[in-house]
């Protein structure tokens, strides 16, 4: 397999199995814990956060273990020899195409029907700031510690991050489009409804150019030489 394939093939996978980690604690907190929302969300916060610190490790050696179109935008503006404008494109296409796979897996695993709109209106001004502040953060600290040299950190520092995330904010961190739009086709605790995706993407988009002006002051060079990925040998998610 050429090595582009193989690396979409790593961000497909990596992006399915992040939703079905979002989609599928969040279904099975809301069957344990029927009456009690903050046991809920911390169970689905503690699966999201070793589920992606996991899958960070495992393919960032693979694609760069971007499963983000943020991270991969952000990528692009601060390493342009990273990839390609039409890798990049290809990544987020790929991103948005795995999480609605797996959003669509997870609803069968619990015995869903396959794609149910999600109901949830998270659209307010209070979480849209803090879809900004989530992504800004999550961007930060992945390229502050690849321009610092300690890329082996990101995994464990961003399902460490998104974890905490999930508390500190009121919208529960998405920071991610491609995960917005899954969580979308699942009508469960951690759907989104439709007319609530373009705003929170909106949202992290202007987190995600914050955050390169962020890194660009404290890390205006990298310290590390890249090969094609946002780091050696692991990488990024959320």
């Amino acid at each position: 397999m050429r090595t582009q394939h193989r690396r979409l093939l790593g961000e497909l996978i990596g992006s399915a199995g992040l939703a079905v980690a979002v989609i599928g604690s969040g279904i099975m907190a809301a069957n344990l814990s029927p009456s009690d929302v903050g046991l809920q969300l911390l169970q689905n916060s503690y699966a999201t956060a070793l589920a992606l610190a996991v899958l960070i490790a495992v393919l960032g050696p693979v694609s760069g273990a971007h499963f983000n179109p943020v991270v991969s935008l952000a990528e692009r503006v601060l390493d342009r020899d990273a990839r390609t404008p039409g890798e990049t494109a290809a990544y987020i296409v790929v991103q948005v195409l795995g999480c609605s796979l797996g959003a669509v897996l997870a609803n069968l695993m619990f015995d869903l029907a396959p794609v149910t709109i999600a109901t949830t209106e998270r659209a307010d001004l209070p979480r849209l700031l803090a879809e900004v502040v989530a992504t800004a953060g999550l961007v930060t600290t992945i390229f502050v510690l690849v321009r610092a040299g300690r890329a082996a950190l990101v995994a464990p520092a961003v399902g460490a991050y998104i974890g905490a995330a999930y508390y500190f904010t009121s919208s529960t961190s998405f920071a991610n489009p491609a995960i917005t739009v899954g969580r979308m086709l699942s009508d469960t605790f951690a759907g989104i409804s439709p007319g609530s995706v373009l705003p929170f993407v909106v949202a992290q988009l202007v987190g995600a150019a914050l955050a390169v002006l962020v890194v660009r002051a404290l890390a205006p060079a990298s310290a590390v030489p890249t090969s094609g990925s946002v780091t050696q040998g692991t990488s990024s998610p959320a």
